[in-house]
């Protein structure tokens, strides 16, 4: 399973942004996938993380204002961004566990549980 990531860009706080996250290499990947950050020197934290009933969990910084949507017609995951702020500003991963998993035990944690990992793309905010 690949996964690439996209849409990542620089823009004031109050804009928005939208990030794809196309995954490959699997028919029909059924599997929990999920969205993460990293900003400099700080540890990576989950975002929003979706099951394959599309259950949605958010992080309490980024809930009323970010979207995780999935299409699986596209095999594309996205994060809809609005009314960004300095203290977004992070590189940006998707992540999938393995094919068959379709819950996660943790799903805001970068465990072990998610198996495949895109190579990221940065968000930058500036005020």
């Amino acid at each position: 399973v690949h996964l690439k990531e996209s849409g990542g860009g620089s823009v004031q706080a109050g804009g928005s942004l939208r990030l794809s996250c196309e995954f490959s290499g699997s028919p029909e990947l059924r599997a929990c996938m999920a969205w993460f950050r990293q900003a400099p020197g700080k540890e990576r934290e989950g975002v929003a993380a979706i099951d394959i009933d599309g259950n949605i969990l958010y992080s309490d910084s980024v809930k009323g204002r970010f979207s995780a949507s999935k299409d699986n017609a596209k095999n594309t995951l996205y994060l809809q961004m609005n009314s960004l702020k300095p203290e977004d500003t992070a590189m940006y991963y998707c992540a999938a566990a393995d094919d068959g998993v379709g819950y996660a035990t943790d799903p805001l944690s970068p465990n072990d549980e998610y198996k495949y990992w895109g190579q990221g793309t940065q968000v930058t905010v500036s005020s």
